[in-house]
Order: C-alpha cells, then sequence, then structure tokens
C-alpha cells in the first residue's frame, strides 16, 4: 500500500505480536479456529500463525499510532487492526488511557470490559508526551509508521510540540485523523465534546422521546463515538488513496458532531426548504403507519414497519383484516398517516393478543419486515447472532472466555480477525523501543527509571 513511503517497513521487518498473556481467538469470529486451539499451547507458534494471518489481511503492512483516549478515534484503529494493521496503542506509563477504567470492572486491574473490547488488537507503548525525552521518542516513532490518530481537545498536541508542522516533518508521508467536538476549526474547536454533546449539538437527542416530554439518551452507547471513528477510518483509507499517487500525506478532520448530523437523513431540507422543524414521535415515524414498537401478550417487544402499501396488505392479511387494506378504509399510505391514531390502536390490541413468538411466526410467514426488540440476553441465545459469528469469544488466562462483538464487515477472502483483547498497560514497550526504534536495553532502564516510559 505503501511502497513510496521511505519511512514504511514491510510487514516481514516488524516485530510480531509478544503473545504474552495474549488470548486464544475462539469461535467463529476467529481466522482459523481450529489451528489456533491446537496452537494455544505454544505462545511462540502462536505468534508465527498470528503473523502469517496478519500477512493475508488488507491493512497488513500498515503500522497506525494510535494516541487518542476513550472511543471517538481509537475506535477507528481497532477497525484497522482487525483487517492487519499493527496498532502501537501509545498511553502515558502511569494512568495509560482512561478507558482502561471506564465501565465494568473485570479481574484484571487495568482493564474493564470496554477496555477489553475496544482496545483489542492493539499492542501497548508508554510514552510521556509532556516531557521532552517522551516528544522526541514519539517523533521517531511518528517516522516509522504511516497513520496516526488523536483526539485531543485542538491545540493540545501543538502544546507538547507534536503539531502537524513537526510531525509532517518527521514523516511527510504520514496520515493524521484528528477527532474532537467540534472540529479543528470554528468558534467552538476548544471546548469539550463527547458522544452525549454531540448527539444533542447535531439535532439527535431533540428527537429522541415522546411528544411532549423531555428528550432522551438516544440509547445507552457513545453513538458519536462509533460514528466518527468510522467516517475517520473512512478518511484514512482514502488519504492512503491520496498517498499511493502523490507520497504526501494529509489530515483527516472530523467532529463528533459531525458525524452524527450526517446520519440525520432529510431534516436539513426540509427546515431549509420548508420551515419544518421535525419534533419526537416517540417509537414512530412520521413517514410511514405502522411503524413503532408494539408490546406482546407475554410481555415483550417487537418492531413492525411497514413502509409501502403492498407491505401494509400483507401485514393485514397477517392480521386476517385483509379489509383494512382495502382503498376505502386505509391501503393508501396517505389515508393511513391521517389516521395514524385509528391504525395503531388496531395493531397493538392484535399483538397484544398474541405471544411475540406467535406474532413473529405470522408476520415471517406473511413477508411483513418485523422485529424483536433483543436484551443483551436474547443477542446471546439468537441462532443468528451466533450463525454470523458476531459474538466472538476469546479465552485469556485470568479472566476465562470473554465475549465481544465480532468483526464487521465480513470479506469473503480476507476476513478480519480478533488477535488479541485490549493489552495490559505497556505490554509493548520493550518490544517497539527495542526492535523497532534501536535503543539500547540500558537507555530503555534508564527511560523507565526517569518514568518517560
Amino acid at each position: 500500500m505503501k511502497e513510496e513511503a521511505a519511512s514504511t517497513k514491510s510487514a516481514a521487518s516488524r516485530p510480531a505480536p509478544t503473545g504474552t498473556g495474549a488470548p486464544t481467538p475462539t469461535g467463529p469470529a476467529a481466522v482459523n479456529p481450529a489451528a489456533n486451539a491446537q496452537l494455544s499451547q505454544n505462545p511462540l507458534e502462536q505468534d508465527q500463525e498470528q503473523s502469517a494471518d496478519n500477512d493475508q489481511l488488507p491493512m497488513s503492512g500498515l503500522r497506525v499510532i494510535d494516541v487518542g483516549t476513550f472511543l471517538a478515534g481509537p475506535y477507528a484503529a481497532s477497525i484497522l487492526g482487525e483487517f492487519g494493521a499493527e496498532i502501537l496503542k501509545v498511553e502515558h506509563p502511569i494512568a495509560g488511557d482512561p478507558m482502561r477504567h471506564f465501565g465494568t470492572a473485570s479481574k484484571r486491574h487495568d482493564a474493564t470490559l470496554a477496555w477489553l473490547s475496544e482496545g483489542r488488537n492493539k499492542k501497548s507503548v508508554t510514552l510521556d508526551l509532556r516531557q521532552q525525552e517522551g516528544v522526541e521518542l514519539f517523533l521517531k516513532l511518528v517516522a516509522k509508521s504511516d497513520v496516526l490518530i488523536e483526539n485531543f481537545r485542538p491545540g493540545t498536541m501543538e502544546e507538547w510540540g507534536l503539531g502537524w508542522d513537526e510531525l509532517s516533518k518527521a514523516n511527510p508521508a504520514l496520515v493524521m485523523l484528528r477527532v474532537s467536538g467540534y472540529g479543528q476549526t470554528g468558534p467552538y474547536r476548544r471546548r469539550s465534546g463527547f458522544a452525549h454533546i454531540a448527539h444533542g449539538f447535531a439535532g439527535l437527542s431533540y428527537l429522541a422521546g415522546f411528544p411532549g416530554e423531555t428528550p432522551v439518551l438516544p440509547g445507552t452507547a457513545p453513538l458519536g463515538d462509533y460514528l466518527s471513528s468510522l467516517y475517520g477510518a473512512i478518511g484514512i483509507l482514502l488519504a492512503l488513496r491520496h498517498r499511493e499517487a502523490t507520497g504526501e500525506g494529509q489530515i483527516v478532520d472530523i467532529g463528533i458532531y459531525e458525524a452524527v448530523f450526517r446520519q440525520m437523513d432529510e431534516i436539513a431540507a426540509a427546515y431549509g426548504l420548508f420551515g419544518k422543524v421535525r419534533q419526537r414521535e416517540g417509537a414512530g415515524s412520521f413517514v410511514a403507519v405502522p411503524h413503532g414498537h408494539f408490546r406482546t401478550i407475554d410481555d415483550k417487544w417487537v418492531a413492525i414497519a411497514c413502509t409501502t402499501d403492498k407491505m401494509f396488505e400483507r401485514f393485514a392479511a397477517a392480521m386476517e383484516k385483509p379489509e383494512l387494506a382495502a382503498a376505502d378504509r386505509y391501503g393508501d399510505q396517505r389515508k393511513r398517516l391521517a389516521a395514524r391514531d385509528e391504525v395503531n390502536r388496531i395493531v397493538i390490541e392484535w399483538v397484544g393478543s398474541l405471544t411475540r413468538n406467535e406474532v413473529m411466526q405470522r408476520c415471517i410467514d406473511g413477508e411483513v419486515p418485523i422485529g424483536k426488540l433483543n436484551s443483551i440476553a436474547d443477542i446471546f441465545e439468537d441462532e443468528h447472532f451466533k450463525a454470523r459469528g458476531n459474538l466472538a469469544r476469546l479465552t485469556e488466562e485470568g479472566l476465562g472466555e470473554v465475549v465481544i462483538p465480532g468483526v464487521v464487515p465480513t470479506l469473503s477472502e480476507t476476513p478480519g480477525r480478533i488477535s488479541n483483547l485490549g493489552p495490559p498497560l505497556g505490554n509493548a514497550t520493550y518490544e517497539v523501543l527495542r526492535e523497532l526504534l534501536g535503543i539500547s536495553a540500558q537507555e530503555i532502564k534508564r527511560l523507565r527509571q526517569r518514568k518517560i516510559i
């Protein structure tokens, strides 16, 4: 991908994963579960196997420095790591990434369940960027890497002497992803920003909840962090494509709120043309009826989405009420929208008279779009999640089996893999400094004593 970049090393010349405390991939998300199960008894052989797997993946040969914290930005590195990139997670030598202490605690003192999942496929390198020697080491690392990901408040890297001028001088071919709450420019650039704030600023939270009631969080997951990272990964790939043609690196700049706002369908056009301000609609939709969440007699929930007249015709048949789809009743979408409350009342009564399994089966048989509102317990038991490898099971000494979301997307010829859970703090510091940067063991010892690494 980068033959033109003199600073880039081939995959063969790079240090293999250490394997120290590395989990053994199992289940459908592993590249070769049977082989890995056999090789797990020999960590050295396992490292060699993982290195061979990496060579076959689309991002093999790419070295990424992840110096961000929490999720927005670092998740982009996780994605690239799943497809073969070498991810060097640069952390403060004492505190590490705060993500290590965010969420549910595990038996590892330096890792929550969130860190184990989202720190996957990374190697931890400790560096204190507030000390000059740490900055110098970081620039040496940048010179031997392809991509840098950071998500600090704009201006922070510059304060450390690690602005774009210094970084691009160290490596003119560097691609740098910068994720922040509001982006690198604009009057709000220096404001703190997290997913919750971005959801509100971008207009998503305003629409979450029921009419006339307090806006609610659109789920507990930090969607803005994940979305900005996905756009970040796309931006990195686009920038690498440009680099292939020109040899030049560039900055990819993303505000978390921008990633959220880009998902807001037609609300900008509707307001710009007609002055229409969309309001909260609860579980419904302004474009279709019935389109929402409905409770079954066994106190479970289903989602039904009839977005066309033909779908509603099939739904009416599934309810054994075909007359509802007649032209003089609710066969036309406009008529259903005008009689939203009545149509929803009919659906609520029908769904509420049956178990979830009964509703599901009748709608599936009738080709009506329907789905369960799954809890995580439901997901663990669902045959489709299992068949698609959406639940990756990895075993790590001292923790047992850890289940995390599998790799997305699925590539037919070069599927991604999960080689390790979130790593112990500094597990690859010696390896990277000694083998990649050529620093002597004595010097590494001195750097540790001074807490620079």
